[in-house]
C-alpha cells in the first residue's frame, strides 16, 4: 500500500469519527422530536457527509445502477450482499423510512449505538439462531405492515469479495409472509473499503439493484433460489477485475 493511502484513511477517519460526534450528540437526541422518515433523514446527514468525505479523502467514488426499480409507494426487503461497513452507511441513503437487520450488540457501542437505536432496527442475537429467525419474522411483518423497508444481509457477516457465502432463506421468508417484493443488491464495496483492515483504497464502488422479485403466492424456497442465483450472477459482474476484462475486450 502507498503512502497516500495510509494518509488519505488516517484523515478519513479523524473526519469520520468528529462527524460521529456531533451526530450522536446534537443530531440523535433533536431526531427523537420527529418520525419515520423525517428521523432517517436528519440522522443520515452524517452518511451522506461520510460518503463524501470518503470520496475526498480516499478518492473512493461509487456507482448506482438500477436505483429506479425500487418501488416508491410500496415497502419491500432488500437483499443485499455484505463486505463491509459502506454498504451499511449508504443504504439508509436509498429510501425512507427504511430498518436493518442488525447484531444487537451494535447498539451497545457509545454514540454509534444511539443513532442505529433511533433509526428503530430489528437487533437480533445471532447466537441464539431459531430465536433470532423468530425476531425478524415478527418484527419484520411489523415494520412492514407500518410503511417501512426492510434490509437485510443474507449471508450473515461480512466476506471477503472473493469469499461466497451461504444466504440465509429468512429475508425471503419475511418478504412471502406479506407477499411483498423482493430487491436484490449486489456491490463490490470490500474491494475498497477493506474487509479486514482500516485503510480505504481508491477506486469505484458499483452497486446493481435488481428488478423487483414477486412474491406473492409463492414458496420461500422457490423465492430464495431466484434471489441467489441473481445475486451469485450479478456479483461477479460489479467486480473491478470484471469490469476491467470488460473494458479491455
Amino acid at each position: 500500500m502507498s503512502a497516500r493511502v495510509y494518509l488519505g484513511s488516517f484523515v478519513f477517519y479523524l473526519g469520520y469519527f468528529c462527524a460521529l460526534l456531533v451526530s450522536g450528540l446534537v443530531f440523535v437526541p433533536i431526531s427523537l422530536l420527529l418520525r419515520g422518515s423525517q428521523r432517517q433523514w436528519l440522522i443520515t446527514r452524517y452518511n451522506a457527509f461520510v460518503l463524501f468525505w470518503l470520496q475526498i479523502t480516499c478518492g473512493i467514488r461509487y456507482q448506482i445502477e438500477g436505483l429506479d426499480k425500487i418501488p416508491q409507494q410500496q415497502a419491500c426487503v432488500f437483499l443485499s450482499n455484505h463486505q463491509s461497513e459502506w454498504e451499511t452507511i449508504y443504504f439508509q441513503l436509498v429510501t425512507r423510512p427504511l430498518c436493518t437487520v442488525l447484531k444487537k450488540e451494535l447498539l451497545r457501542i457509545p454514540v454509534f449505538g444511539w443513532g442505529l437505536a433511533a433509526l428503530n432496527p430489528i437487533a437480533v442475537d445471532r447466537s441464539q439462531r431459531t430465536n433470532a429467525m423468530k425476531q425478524v419474522l415478527m418484527q419484520g411483518k411489523a415494520r412492514l405492515q407500518a410503511g417501512y423497508s426492510v434490509l437485510i444481509f443474507p449471508e450473515g457477516t461480512r466476506l471477503a469479495p472473493q469469499q461466497e457465502g451461504r444466504l440465509n432463506k429468512g429475508g425471503a421468508a419475511l418478504a412471502v409472509s406479506l407477499g411483498v417484493p423482493v430487491i436484490p443488491v449486489v456491490h463490490n464495496a470490500g474491494e475498497h473499503w477493506l474487509t479486514q483492515s482500516w485503510l480505504k483504497t481508491p477506486g469505484c464502488i458499483r452497486v446493481r439493484f435488481g428488478t423487483p422479485i414477486a412474491t406473492k403466492d409463492r414458496k420461500t424456497e422457490e423465492v430464495h433460489q431466484e434471489v441467489t442465483a441473481w445475486m451469485q450472477t450479478h456479483k461477479a459482474q460489479v467486480s473491478d477485475q470484471y469490469v476491467q476484462t470488460a473494458t479491455q475486450d
